[in-house]
């Protein structure tokens, strides 16, 4: 199993959010600048995971550090699913079956490292 590192402060989906008008009226949901920023900055420093098209059901093992206590791990993987999504690492995050995750705190260096583990059967986690 490879481990990928990806710098800079994962940015939460949740609070990265925005409406907009829209036609007629309505309103619509768009990413704000801090997350479109996070994209790009993983699309560019993925490069172990880039491509691979993982199209079965996979584990995600994650480590998040990050730059204070204030940020969340949950809306952390959002995020990360979504950015593994984007590089076409994996090609659908409803094919995470498990997920590994751990927070720390690195006020110097927020950072993701990250592996993927493809899984032919889906075991029972539960008895």
């Amino acid at each position: 199993m490879e481990t990928e590192t990806i710098f800079g402060q994962i940015v939460g989906k949740a609070n990265h959010y925005q409406a907009v008008p829209g036609k007629g009226g309505t309103r619509r949901i768009i990413k704000d600048a801090a997350i479109r920023a996070y994209e790009r900055s993983f699309l560019r420093q993925c490069t172990k995971y880039r491509g691979r098209r993982i199209s079965s059901r996979f584990k995600l093992f994650a480590r998040v550090w990050h730059g204070s206590e204030r940020f969340d791990l949950d809306n952390s993987i959002k995020t990360l699913l979504d950015c593994l999504q984007m590089a076409e690492a994996i090609t659908d995050d409803r094919l995470c079956y498990q997920i590994e995750a751990e927070k720390h705190i690195d006020r110097c260096s927020p950072r993701v490292e990250f592996a993927l583990l493809e899984v032919n059967e889906q075991k029972r986690l539960f008895g």
